[in-house]
């Protein structure tokens, strides 16, 4: 595990008590601690943005005039012959 990524600060945060709840409930639905999901949920929240390369590949896209429209009668037999 990388050192850097297991270092933890102890923080405080004000919630609602229902929010608490729901919260406490869904860690133990997943047989998690709160602090788990919360913490996974917030890293999900954080990392779910593109990163460089992806934002680039998705601004050729976007404006790209050599794009070709891709026919699916054809990619579902390429598909089958896997």
């Amino acid at each position: 595990m990388n050192t850097a990524s297991s270092l933890r600060k102890q923080t405080s945060f004000r919630l609602s008590a229902d929010l608490i709840e729901r919260l406490q409930i869904e860690a133990k639905r997943h047989n998690r601690s709160l602090n788990n999901l919360v913490e996974s949920v917030l890293m999900a929240f954080v990392s779910a943005r593109p990163n460089k390369t992806t934002l680039a590949a998705m601004k050729e896209a976007e404006t790209s005039d050599s794009l070709e429209i891709l026919d699916m009668d054809n990619f579902h037999s390429f598909v089958e012959s896997l």
